[in-house]
């Protein structure tokens, strides 16, 4: 049985005084590396999005930031500009510490999609291949913590679980946006979806 740390986003830009600070989203800082020697491996997702990007609310004539609008996968809701590949709002908090980390997995890169699972694109068709990676190394009860708790961290989870996987999710090491009730949505799949939150 071997156990996993997934950290999720833990970015400037999700951090207070970044593009779309998520509040409190450096406080989980301290905590993450505090817990990063009690598993075998340490994994850290990092949005790394190009600049025309469709989730975007600036890319689209006349739209604001959270307005929702019809994609080809689905609804997609749209965002102010952020994690930008190679900007210093894309980069990791500075105190958080990346030598655990035996894998770093960039997400969100594809213009027309956009990617909120660190296992699938937001189609839940195309795969980022972080399954593939954690089955080959045995790596089976799955930890996350990290940001968004309601957005990014949920959807790792549930596609987690419905992968096989046995996950949980530590609610003290995640922060959240927390925008028209999507926290206590969000718990609530994940629950459903038998996610252990911890």
């Amino acid at each position: 049985m071997s156990h996993v740390l997934i950290v999720v986003d833990l970015q400037q830009d999700f951090c207070p005084g970044g593009a779309l600070a998520v509040p409190g989203g450096d406080e989980i800082v301290s905590s993450i590396n505090g817990m990063m020697h009690l598993y075998e491996s340490v994994v850290l997702t990092q949005d790394w999005h190009p600049l025309d990007h469709s989730s975007f609310a600036e890319n689209h004539l006349g739209a604001e930031p959270y307005q929702v609008v019809p994609m080809p996968y689905g609804s997609q809701i749209l965002w102010p500009c952020h994690c930008i590949a190679g900007t210093q709002g894309a980069e990791f908090h500075p105190d958080l510490d990346q030598s655990r980390a035996d894998l770093i997995l960039r997400k969100g890169f594809r213009r027309e999609i956009d990617s909120y699972s660190a296992f699938f694109e937001n189609d839940h068709r195309t795969p980022t291949g972080l399954a593939s990676y954690l089955r080959e190394r045995g790596l089976t009860h799955l930890s996350f913590a990290g940001l968004a708790e309601d957005f990014c961290v949920t959807w790792s989870a549930i596609d987690a679980t419905r992968l096989g996987f046995k996950v949980r999710v530590i609610s003290d090491a995640c922060r959240a946006i927390d925008v028209n009730g999507s926290l206590a949505a969000a718990r609530d799949g994940m629950r459903r979806a038998g996610v252990d939150l911890a």
